[in-house]
């Protein structure tokens, strides 16, 4: 099987925001950009995940002023992961044990990418059919 290393997002290609943006900044960043989820920094420390999902149960569904929450407040900490050398296999029933779509990929302890179940299913997608 595949590891996860193969399909995951190296960190130097994380998209990033600052613990202090507001939620309407980063929900325009994740719409630009097509994407699912934003990294959380303190400084160069990732210090959590911010997803869709966090957005529409943490903001939309509760009300909050988009102007004055920060991602801070609505992010999902601290970031579950899984080893680089695990296999798709193994991240995906991790996922579906913990109901997460995403996943830090760590290196000897160390978040190093990140997988997520878009990862998966391109990756299912390209397998060979009979």
């Amino acid at each position: 099987m595949v590891a996860v290393k193969s399909f995951m997002v190296p960190r130097e290609k994380f998209i990033t925001v600052e613990r202090d943006t507001d939620a309407q900044t980063a929900a325009r960043i994740m719409r630009d950009r097509g994407i699912g989820s934003l990294f959380v920094t303190n400084g160069k420390e990732v210090i959590g995940i911010l997803t869709d999902t966090d957005m529409v149960r943490r903001v939309v569904a509760t009300g909050v002023d988009t102007h004055k929450t920060t991602v801070e407040q609505i992010m999902s900490a601290p970031i579950l992961a899984i080893e680089e050398n695990k296999t798709l296999l193994d991240a995906n029933d991790l996922m579906a044990q913990t109901h997460l779509r995403h996943l830090g990929v760590t290196k000897d302890g160390k978040l190093v990418g990140m997988i997520s179940v878009r990862d998966l299913v391109v990756f299912l997608t390209n397998l060979p059919r009979k």
